[in-house]
Parts: structure tokens; sequence; C-alpha cells
């Protein structure tokens, strides 16, 4: 067990476990205060990450946060680390990490140098990196990673940003999502996924929203793919129905602890995933599952300790599951960053951060990934403060953002992104809809052709509208 000492002036600090440096080294939040991990003060924050930045990468592979006997995850991070692409950095401290980051994204290559070693890195050594960022090294290093993925869209390519239509409805009411669906796609939402949370998990309740959303889909011939967001084993008993499933969802976690939890192991989720494709629905591509995340979950869990049980930091455990997410290869991932509430994320700023580690993380592991930029009306933050978030994001290249109507989601309960709120972004960064998408759109008389969503004429019917590209 390594021990990490670190004087600033005339106080040393000591950190007596990698599992205690990486939590002290973190920016402050609430989730980490209340596991009990976190630094005491600012100065303790400093000589942590001061400390953190001379730490061998090799370290990470030999010192476990999370012992690989009792750990799933920690098994399959070990499975999936690349020793000879890890060749080429394995001489690097965090520190040295964190330079060759902000010096490779100056180079023309960026975008393959940094393909080339996602696999060499841990989600581990991803998450100690981060700690030492600013958010503008946050966003910069994102903004040079380039993944895409695709179903009957492609999602991640440069100039685009992509939406969830997100029609959620308290009582799962055909004519309410029905309405919130349309509101959406006429602004130009949609073409990542149309996804429902829906307010019953059983197995005819979603299969009613499946038949639902791909009744209108096939109707009006839209490019995108559906899903209801039911557990993993719904999903595949529905598949085995006939149901029609484009993607399978689940909630995932960075530990095997909280991923019971929720009801899911690795051999379940290949198994979804697996199946998923077998359908053959994909146009474009396979990718067929969508995942969420988010920091905080693995606490909830009581599923967060770590070696001699001590408290890992929510960060790092959030950077666990992008292990989890890239055994999968899905379509979609996204953190539902500000969803949990003010014990893991306190205010806005504990938010902004967190939506942009966990972007930074997820795409320099491999991953496609989105963002449910959103609080809780019991956290200290404001849309102001979901304003600021999305703008780091589409700056930083976030593959889609979640919308609902109004930005209040009425079944949930909580605050996201409206459909404006992305038709902002894109005016903003000069970016579109993913291409497929945008022909529809345009075909339909719903975008012009640099781009603009254009309105719909108050003579001529939604439905008519839609349809007149049909």
């Amino acid at each position: 067990m390594t021990v990490f000492r670190q004087t600033l002036g005339p106080t040393t600090y000591t950190f007596d476990h990698l599992v205690d440096l990486m939590a002290k080294a973190s920016p402050r939040r609430s989730g980490d205060e209340l596991a009990g991990c976190a630094a005491e003060t600012d100065a303790e924050r400093a000589a942590a990450q001061w400390a953190l930045a001379d730490v061998p990468l090799d370290l990470f592979l030999t010192e476990l946060l999370v012992p690989a006997e009792t750990d799933d995850v920690t098994r399959l991070i070990l499975e999936q680390h690349d020793a000879a692409a890890y060749r080429q950095i394995s001489h690097l401290t965090v520190g040295g990490l964190r330079d060759w980051l902000l010096d490779t994204v100056t180079r023309d290559d960026a975008a393959d140098r940094l393909t080339g070693i996602r696999w060499a890195l841990t989600p581990e050594m991803v998450a100690a990196v981060s700690k030492l960022m600013r958010n503008q090294d946050l966003v910069t290093v994102a903004r040079a990673v380039q993944v895409t993925t695709a179903f009957r869209t492609t999602v991640g390519l440069p100039g685009r940003l992509s939406t969830r239509l997100q029609p959620n409805h308290p009582t799962d009411d055909p004519r309410g999502i029905t309405a919130a669906t349309l509101d959406g796609l006429l602004l130009g939402a949609g073409d990542a996924v149309i996804g429902i949370n829906p307010a019953t998990d059983s197995p005819q309740a979603v299969s009613d929203l499946l038949h639902l959303l791909d009744d209108v889909r096939q109707r009006y011939e839209i490019p995108t793919q559906s899903c209801v967001l039911t557990h993993v084993t719904t999903s595949i008993g529905l598949i085995e129905a006939g149901a029609p499933v484009d993607l399978v969802f689940q909630s995932i976690a960075g530990t095997q602890g909280a991923n019971e939890g929720f009801g899911v192991t690795l051999d379940l989720l290949r198994e979804a995933n697996e199946a998923a494709r077998s359908l053959r629905r994909g146009t474009v591509g396979d990718n067929v599952m969508y995942l969420e995340t988010g920091q905080g979950s693995v606490l909830s869990a009581d599923a967060h300790r770590g070696t001699e049980g001590r408290p890992v930091d929510q960060q790092t455990l959030e950077a666990r599951a992008y292990a989890v997410a890239r055994d999968l290869d899905p379509f979609l991932i996204n953190t539902v960053v500000g969803f949990i509430g003010p014990e893991y994320l306190y205010d806005g700023k504990q938010v902004v951060r967190a939506g942009l580690e966990d972007h930074f993380c997820a795409k320099l592991l491999g991953l496609q990934m989105g963002a449910d930029v959103c609080y809780t009306n019991h956290t200290e933050a404001d849309q102001d403060d979901m304003d600021v978030l999305l703008t780091l994001l589409a700056a930083a290249r976030v593959g889609f953002v979640i919308c609902v109507p109004g930005a209040d989601d009425v079944m949930l309960g909580y605050q996201s992104l409206g459909f404006h709120d992305a038709l902002y972004a894109r005016d903003l960064f000069g970016t579109r809809p993913a291409p497929e998408f945008e022909e529809w759109l345009t075909r339909c008389g719903l975008m012009s052709e640099s781009g603009r969503v254009l309105p719909v004429d108050p003579s001529t019917s939604v439905l008519r509208t839609l349809g007149a590209g049909a």
C-alpha cells in the first residue's frame, strides 16, 4: 500500500492509500462529503492534486481502488486494458498525461492519437487526470475526440449536435405523448432517439408505447430510432414476443454491487445486446444499446466502498461505469448529471463541473457521450446554470442532449432542456442534426437548406406537414 505525502507551507498532508488520494483530489462535491471521503479544506484538496500529479500511471494497474476478487467491473477493466497501446504512455505520471493530452490537441493528427490510446487507458487513469484539469481543459480535450455510432441515424459526426426527444407523460397517455413528439419533431428534435420514460414498467404498457412510437416513425418515414426506457429484462422479453424494439435501455454503474442493485449483471447486459442486434432493425449501423449513468448512483446503492472498505469518490466510480458501457459498444450513453439531487451535486457549479468531467472521461475512453443537462428543484441551481453547461458541452462537441417540452419533465419532475435550447446551441456553433434526419426535415419543409428550423404554415395540419415528403 502506497502512502502519499505533500507539503504545502508549514503543513504536510498524508494520504494513506490511492483511494484516499483520489477522493481528496476531487473538486468539491456534496456526494463525497456525504460519503466521508472528501478533502476537509481547499488546502488539503490542492495538496492531494499536487501529489496525484506525480503518481505514475503504472500504479493504477497494481494498486486497485476496488478489489478484483470481489468486483466484476474491476476484472473487466483489467481485461480491457491494451498493454501494447499502453506502451506509448506508460512512462507518464498523471500530471504528465495531462500535459500529453493538452499537447496532443494542438496537433493535426489529434483525433487519431487520442483514438490510439483509448484502450490503453483505464477509467481510474482518466478519472485521475480529469481531477487535475480546469474546465477549459476538459472542453478542449473532449472536443478533439471523435466517436461516431449508428443505427438509423449517425451520431457524433463533426458539425452535428443530436437530440433525444423525451415525450414523457405522467399516465403514459398516448395523446399526450404524441403531442409532445410532434412538438419536438417540428422543432428539429429526435435524431438521436425518441425515448420515453414509462410511468409503469409493465410489459404490456411498454409494448403499447413501443408500437405507438414505431407507428409514428413508419407512417412518416422518419429516420430515427425509438426506445422505451424499461428494465433490460423487460426488453428481452418483448424482443422474444416480437415487439418493435430498436434500442435496449439500461442504467449502469461502476461497481458490481451497484449494478446488482439495478438488477443487472455483465452477462445479462451482453445477452440483451445480442438479442437486439439479432433483430437487425438498424439501417446504417448496428449499435443497439442505450445506457444511462450519473454521479452518485453507486453511493445511493451503498456499493461505493473499495479496497479495505474505503469509500471511493463518486466521480471515479462514474468513470468505472464507462468500462461496462464500452464492453457493449452502445449507440447512445448519457449522464443524467443533475438528476439525483443536491445530496450528490449540491449546486449549479458542481453540476456544471460533473457534466464536463463525465463527458471528457467517456469520450476519452471511446464512448459517444451525451448528457441530460438537468437539475431537480431542490438543488441550488437554475436554468442559467443549465445554459452554461449546455454551452460548454456544445463547445466540447457533445454527441447529443436530452430535450423535453418546455424544459420541464412533467412525469419525472425535474428540469432539463427544451427544444429551443438545442436550437440555440446549433445556431451558436453552426451545428446541425444527424445527416439522415436533416435530409428528412428538409424534405418535409421543416428545415431550410441553411439548417434553420422553419415555421409551420398554420393553414396546414401538423400531420400533413410531417407527411409531405413521405
